[in-house]
């Protein structure tokens, strides 16, 4: 592959900041927005970049496909006092599974792209902003004609998670036409992450072109409901790298009542590794998480890892879970082990149930690797 001096300057500039655009680079370059038009066509056709937002080839990058909505967050002040009124503190903050775990993928360093669907409304232009403020590549991102999503949650004093109803629509609603543009950048990512609130037609597309481009894929089944209603993608000719569920998704997952028990657990998950699920990882909540893995070859019995929660003090739950999926995946990538890459999203977990966000922003692969190292020397 030749690359003409422009074509190598641009490649130099967009790996030490991905989130140029051609006008950045034009600038940075001196030169016309049509020329580096030009030139990036160019490095796509070459294979120097892959897709739209100039993911560069090499980069261990992860595609996230799922929902994106505006957390509004209801805590009381005192003990909830059910069907009347209750003084408390009201927010707004971006959520979404979906790009939860997109948001702290790039805050821990990992090059993320999320696919989503969001409003033309005040709620997806505030959104978009914010994640790509946080790195995340956004270009990706599909404009729905429904609004953009809300979850509504109501927290207790303590900061325990009371009830919550979500709105959906624009997620529910996408098709394959709708993300089939994403078939090259989804074929050349290191690893696509797929949360629950995909149509199931949709899963399947996702499942489909990462197995025929050998791209692993961790699934967040989000909740028992759509964990129920993607239990059909799980078969052995679409073999998935991880399963991420809580125990009452595990049980839908699998069909039948799983007990919080290691034992149970582990006989729910052996059902998944027949399934093509190399990893199962259980979160248990204040209990920690246990870990189910099958032999890289494929002989032997799975092997369980438990890990406990490192929490210093709850402030508020929302995005735990999408966090933890997130320094999963993240500490994967990076060193390929996988009961320390659950410890890694244990601790990921941790931290964000102290902030009161639902992505922490001050999360970094150094905080959560100086909290596991304290954890350690306890």
């Amino acid at each position: 592959m030749k690359l003409t001096p422009q074509e190598q300057t641009i490649l130099r500039l967009l790996r030490a900041d991905p989130l140029l655009d051609a006008a950045g680079l034009a600038e940075q370059l001196g030169t016309t927005k049509a020329s580096v038009s030009v030139a990036l066509s160019n490095l796509t056709r070459k294979g120097a970049i892959l897709g739209r937002g100039y993911l560069v080839r090499g980069e261990a990058a992860v595609v996230v496909v799922g929902g994106a909505v505006m957390d509004v967050k209801a805590r009381s002040s005192e003990p909830l006092d059910p069907e009347t009124s209750n003084p408390g503190q009201v927010t707004t903050d971006p959520g979404g599974v979906g790009r939860n775990i997109a948001e702290n993928l790039a805050r821990l360093g990992t090059p993320t792209h999320l696919v989503a669907a969001v409003g033309s409304d005040s709620f997806g232009e505030e959104l978009l902003t914010h994640t790509r403020s946080a790195g995340v590549q956004v270009d990706h991102v599909i404009t729905s004609p429904r609004p953009t999503g809300t979850y509504l949650a109501v927290l207790d004093h303590v900061g325990d998670l009371s009830v919550a109803v979500s709105d959906m629509s624009a997620t529910d609603t996408l098709t394959v036409a709708d993300i089939e543009p994403v078939r090259s950048l989804i074929q050349h990512c290191d690893l696509l992450v797929v949360d629950g609130n995909i149509p199931l037609d949709v899963a399947r597309w996702l499942g489909d072109v990462a197995r025929d481009g050998d791209v692993p894929v961790v699934i967040e089944p989000v909740s028992v409901v759509k964990a129920r209603r993607l239990r059909p993608l799980l078969a052995p000719d679409r073999p998935v790298l991880s399963v991420t569920p809580n125990i009452d998704e595990l049980a839908a997952l699998v069909d039948h009542d799983v007990a919080d028990t290691i034992p149970a657990i582990s006989r729910a998950a052996a059902e998944l590794h027949k399934l093509g699920v190399t990893h199962v990882w259980v979160r248990r909540g204040a209990r920690g998480s246990v870990l189910s893995s099958t032999p890289a070859d494929g002989k032997g019995r799975p092997t369980v890892t438990t890990n406990a929660t490192v929490s210093r003090g709850v402030v508020d739950v929302t995005g735990a879970g999408d966090s933890m999926t997130a320094g999963f995946v993240h500490a994967l990538l990076r060193d390929g082990d996988p009961a320390g890459a659950a410890a890694f999203g244990q601790a990921t977990a941790a931290l964000t149930t102290e902030s009161a966000h639902t992505v922490r922003p001050d999360l970094t692969h150094a905080l959560v690797t100086g909290r596991l190292t304290q954890q350690g020397s306890q």
